[in-house]
């Protein structure tokens, strides 16, 4: 009896519950059909000698800027730079021009990213003093994966900074609730640090207790409703060591660019290039933040890909824009991180795969189990490649890791059963679906 499978994986090395396994993996349409020692034939095979087969990698926090500053980034180019950098879903943010804050917009930005986005995506839906009502209302909104609350300002207007506004926001919610997390009382009062023209003064400005006076409101905030809040983009030791001892309702993510760069090396080197918010911050933050990826008390690793033009982040600092690009480049940067042993597989596939889908409930990934979707990545973690500006598919064209050597690349990415991207090339467009939750 013969089974009829759409592509076969033959000879990698498979990432199978918890470990690495020299075996294969069968297709059907847009499932997971057969893991195990496959002698049928296919009309299609992948030859996966000397490489890993990986579950699909997320990226859970990503700004595609459309509708609005479609200049910068749009869904169909942010997503074309992820699945060449390996990425098969991403959640998008809601900061957008309108923003993502009522059913109209939501929909709207379901109907943009249709046969135009690469890879799976879901959307935040944008909390805002004025929509509270509609929090409570998103348990079965497709394509959604949660609320984004900016309790401190940065690109966009989405801004909820008052105490009574942000509570109602995390008691009314139904999903769980995204938390740029930085007081803007303090960062208002704080504004005498900046010194115009010196970007180094940034993380001066959005000090350490700026960004923790916000996390204690919000998590003191979820565990009094006994809800679930997620931290995005956790950037100071202070911080690190409070979460860890606050896990029943909150969990947390970091990006790459904090365990990659850090303060002032990366400002004498990038200039406003390296301006994001929150800051990067000095090596002490560096260490600790690296300290807890290794002890698994970090959640999830998001690349916070929030790419502005080359023009606009040269401009004098403060005027020029906090954020930098980062989807292409955060599997290839945590790839070399497991080639130099700051890392293990296991724990990049819990941040970037497994943790992902427990935390915000999405729908057969994060595993490569028979009857889960077909979303893998496959990597050659002995592939060396020079990072180039060039290289990049964001209309930014630019990334703040131009001219590192790193070692690890995916080199196909494979979503609902099709190969998308193979060996640096997008091969089928067009081809991602919203993710179920």
């Amino acid at each position: 009896m013969s089974d009829n499978y759409s592509l076969i994986i033959k000879n990698g090395s498979c990432y199978i519950n918890g470990r690495l396994e020299k075996t294969d993996i069968a297709l059907s349409g847009n499932k997971i059909k057969k893991v195990g020692k496959i002698e049928l034939n296919s009309s299609k095979v992948f030859d996966a000698s000397d490489k890993l087969v990986l579950p699909g990698i997320i990226d859970t926090q990503v700004h595609f800027r459309e509708p609005g500053s479609t200049d910068r980034e749009d869904l169909e180019s942010g997503s074309r730079a992820a699945v060449l950098g390996g990425i098969t879903s991403v959640f998008e943010m809601p900061n957008t021009n309108p923003p993502t804050s009522n059913l109209i917009e939501f929909d709207k930005k379901l109907n943009l990213a249709k046969d135009r986005m690469h890879c799976n995506y879901a959307f935040y839906f944008g909390a805002t003093p004025e929509n509270i009502n509609q929090l409570s209302k998103l348990k079965g909104l497709k394509g959604c994966c949660g609320v984004k609350l900016f309790a401190g300002s940065s690109t966009g207007k989405l801004l909820v900074s008052e105490e009574k506004d942000i509570e109602k926001v995390i008691s009314n919610s139904d999903r769980v609730v995204s938390i740029h997390s930085e007081d803007e009382e303090i960062l208002n009062l704080r504004k005498k640090f900046i010194r115009e023209g010196d970007v180094q003064s940034h993380p001066e400005w959005r000090n350490h207790e700026c960004a923790m006076s916000s996390t204690r409101r919000v998590v003191k905030i979820a565990e009094r409703y006994n809800k679930q809040i997620h931290v995005l983009h956790v950037t100071t030791k202070e911080e690190v060591d409070f979460l860890a001892m606050h896990k029943k309702n909150v969990t947390f993510e970091i990006t790459p660019q904090h365990l990659t760069l850090y303060a002032p090396d990366c400002y004498d080197k990038l200039g406003s290039f390296a301006q994001m918010n929150p800051p990067i911050r000095k090596k002490e933050h560096y260490d600790r933040l690296w300290t807890a990826v290794k002890n698994s008390v970090v959640d999830v690793l998001g690349s916070d890909h929030a790419p502005h033009s080359k023009e606009d982040k040269k401009k004098k600092y403060p005027a020029s824009p906090a954020g930098m690009p980062g989807v292409q480049t955060i599997l290839p940067i945590m790839l070399n991180h497991i080639n130099d042993k700051k890392i293990s597989l296991e724990q990049l596939i819990k941040l970037m795969c497994e943790n992902p889908c427990k935390i915000f409930g999405i729908q057969n990934k994060g595993y490569i189990k028979e009857g889960f979707d077909a979303d893998l990545t496959i990597v050659d973690m002995n592939k060396e490649q020079i990072i180039k500006n060039e290289m990049m598919a964001s209309k930014c064209g630019w990334t703040p890791f131009h001219d590192m050597t790193i070692k690890g690349f995916p080199i196909a990415t494979i979503i609902n059963g099709k190969t998308v991207m193979s060996n640096g090339k997008v091969i089928i467009e067009g081809f991602g679906q919203p993710l179920e939750f």
